[in-house]
């Protein structure tokens, strides 16, 4: 929390990233974070550029969904420019609603006062399309947990939202720890490691 309160004093516009394998608990510290700075940060998740439904089927991936190629990498870069150049007085960042598994366009505000804002997401150390991330954050933490705790929240939250046990297990295995074996090989380029 003192970290990220001196990256909000800082003076400028700071870009702060958590990544972290799918169920690490990303999602949970930074809306902890922005809560306890109040006002002074703002929460964009990289979830807002998952590739719709429709697409993933024409890419013919969607029981991938949540891997690299399943996200529009390129646009969440430019997103992450507009938002270190501070040029527009309001900028626009898709979000996800996990309830409809789709993202939203336009649905959150990032107004230019906002000192810090804290993205969070799989892939803000990974190579190929997300490259340039890593040279637009100003820190990246790396959130680690308990790999067995982190496939039983997978689990959970799969339940939560309508799919059987088995159906959720079968995800956790066959993309969630797929992607979180990518996400680990990373650890080492974060500025700091967050265990939760």
């Amino acid at each position: 929390m003192r970290r990220a309160s001196a990256l909000a004093g800082a003076g400028s516009r700071v870009l702060l990233g958590l990544a972290g394998a799918p169920g690490a608990g990303k999602s949970t510290l930074a809306q902890a974070l922005v809560e306890a700075l109040a006002g002074q940060a703002v929460l964009v998740p990289m979830d807002g550029f998952h590739l719709a439904d429709p697409e993933l089927d024409r890419l013919g991936c969607r029981d991938r969904k949540g891997a690299p190629e399943t996200f529009d990498a390129a646009g969440y870069v430019h997103l992450l420019r507009r938002l270190r150049s501070r040029e527009d007085m309001v900028v626009y960042a898709p979000v996800f609603v996990r309830e409809q598994e789709q993202a939203v366009a336009g649905a959150l505000a990032v107004p230019r006062e906002v000192p810090l804002v804290v993205t969070e997401g799989n892939y803000l150390l990974a190579d190929g399309g997300f490259a340039a991330v890593r040279g637009l954050l100003d820190e990246t933490w790396f959130v680690d947990v308990d790999p067995v705790l982190r496939r039983q929240r997978l689990a959970a939250r799969h339940v939560h939202h309508g799919r059987t046990p088995e159906q959720a297990e079968q995800w956790v295995t066959s993309s969630d720890d797929v992607n979180a074996r990518l996400v680990d090989a990373t650890r080492e380029r974060a500025d700091l490691v967050v265990r939760v």
